[in-house]
């Protein structure tokens, strides 16, 4: 199977798994949830639900319990996204190229949306047809990815170097743990579901930060080159607010070829643990390097 049909094939079971906990979690006759569902079900690209699907179909896991978790881990990322473009955040107008959760339902709504999407997607991993020790692992991974040792703490420095000049290791730090932790808890969640031992997942760990890394260099240098119609979002504000980001240390040629390096290397550690099984992750790890959205 080549790769875009591959995704495309995940990308449709993660849109299933999402429909059916809107179904379960997230009852219409409430504005709260009829908000969260706004946001949930509003495209893109589900990077986190097609890397838990397909690690573990790479791992041979249960494809059944790597949906329910695929679900989980989307809700969650979409809390986040609810919670960054409020006025007190991040204060964006739009997302996936509509009115951010706060402009079509209103901030206090739009808060409790994502609160609703965070408790909810640790409910959806109790509730998923798996052994107790699949669904544990699962939680655990996603509420350390998520919390005060993951993203939290990520958005918490982000803040703070707004106004603060960092240099590549502080923006490291800001960016393995606003980005690359959640996508960690992605990969290690479809782990879980496929029972995988520590050696891969520490190999899976390592991939993870990498593409985290990748992933937020090239929005640097998207937030510069892009328009809002390609990327469904305002751009410039980061150099707008005097923020540094991998684009202004280095210039977009420049971050660029650091993007393609750690890339390599990712990529290559990825193919000596898991060979040839892991070429649609490598595949993936490419197409953040060079999207343009």
């Amino acid at each position: 199977m080549d790769y875009k049909t591959q995704y495309q094939m995940y990308l449709s079971q993660a849109s299933a798994a999402l429909e059916d906990a809107c179904a379960k979690f997230l009852p219409e006759e409430s504005e709260v949830c009829r908000a969260a569902r706004y946001s949930l079900l509003g495209g893109g690209k589900r990077i986190r639900a097609v890397l838990v699907l397909s690690v573990c179909d790479m791992l041979g896991g249960d494809p059944q319990t790597a949906r329910t978790f695929s679900a989980a881990v989307e809700m969650l990322h979409c809390y986040s996204l609810i919670h960054d473009d409020l006025p007190c955040m991040d204060n964006d107008d739009l997302r996936r190229g509509r009115p951010s959760c706060h402009k079509a339902f209103g901030e206090a709504t739009a808060m409790l949306a994502g609160d609703v999407l965070l408790t909810e997607a640790f409910e959806a991993i109790a509730n998923a047809p798996a052994c107790p020790q699949a669904c544990v692992q699962a939680a655990k991974a996603l509420g350390l990815g998520a919390g005060s040792r993951g993203m939290v703490y990520g958005q918490e420095l982000d803040l703070k170097y707004e106004a603060l000049a960092a240099t590549e290791e502080q923006l490291r730090l800001i960016h393995r743990n606003k980005t690359g932790a959640l996508i960690n808890a992605a990969v290690q969640m479809g782990a879980a579901a496929a029972g995988a031992d520590a050696d891969q997942c520490r190999a899976l760990e390592a991939y993870a930060y990498g593409i985290g890394l990748v992933f937020q260099i090239v929005d640097d240098v998207l937030d510069v080159t892009s328009t809002p119609e390609q990327l469904g979002k305002p751009i410039g504000s980061d150099s707008e607010n005097g923020k540094t980001t991998f684009a202004t240390l280095y210039g977009v040629e420049g971050a660029m070829a650091l993007a393609q390096r750690v890339n390599e290397k990712t990529c290559s550690a990825l193919r000596e643990t898991f060979g040839e099984k892991s070429a649609f992750l490598e595949q993936l790890a490419q197409q953040l390097l060079t999207r343009k959205h």
